[in-house]
């Protein structure tokens, strides 16, 4: 008698369907609805209440809202952590995404977010710190060097850009000079650094903790 071949395991289940499908009844009114989503169904990577809007809606609404700080990264080396950070970027709802130094840059850790994400190049260090001034932002290093103070107890200002340099060697010595201030995540264990992307994430949640959510106290 032969066994039951029992619940499909991991590797043989079906992946769950992403998204939904076609608009069930009468089509919604308004020009921010996209006639071919509502028809085939959206299975993009947005949050519900964009379902079935044109992306071009989508953008002007978060362009409403976005906050008031920007990130940039340095790509010397094309550093593959960039498209995590523009993803980040979109999910804290930065103003704006810099890339300093090479203009291309791996988008599959971007998940496609970067579509709704402003992102501008610099050429160099100079050509960034010279639209950050003119922009009137801080700019703010995170990195662990002898004179950073602890991005946990900094007051970061509200307009300002943080700035993080690629995996392994970190900000380069033109930023760090140029930083008004470098800070520094506190770390427990053995290892000298944590993930660039990793690090991005942390700081832009500081800067929503302490403009968004300690405004509604």
């Amino acid at each position: 008698m032969s066994e039951s071949p029992g619940p499909p395991t991991d590797e043989t289940a079906a992946p769950l369907p992403v998204g939904v499908g076609p608009w069930e009844g009468p089509w919604p009114d308004g020009d921010h609805w996209d006639r071919r989503l509502l028809a085939a169904g959206d299975t993009r990577n947005v949050v519900d209440g964009y379902r079935y809007w044109t992306h071009e809606a989508i953008v002007a609404d978060l362009d409403e809202r976005r906050h008031g700080f920007h990130v940039a990264i340095e790509n010397w080396q094309h550093d593959l952590n960039i498209g995590s950070v523009v993803r980040t970027a979109n999910a804290f709802l930065a103003r704006e995404v810099h890339i300093i130094g090479r203009r291309r840059w791996n988008r599959r850790g971007a998940m496609v977010t970067d579509r709704y994400q402003h992102v501008r190049h610099h050429p160099s260090v100079a050509d960034f710190t010279a639209w950050a001034e003119a922009e009137g932002l801080a700019v703010i290093g995170i990195d662990n060097f002898p004179d950073s103070v602890p991005l946990e107890t900094y007051d970061l200002p509200e307009r300002c850009v943080l700035v993080f340099g690629q995996e392994g060697p970190g900000l380069t010595p033109e930023v760090h000079e140029a930083a008004e201030a470098t800070l520094s995540i506190a770390q427990f264990g053995s290892t000298r650094s944590i993930n660039a992307s990793a690090a991005a994430a942390i700081a832009m949640h500081g800067w929503v903790r302490r403009h968004v959510f300690d405004q509604r106290l």
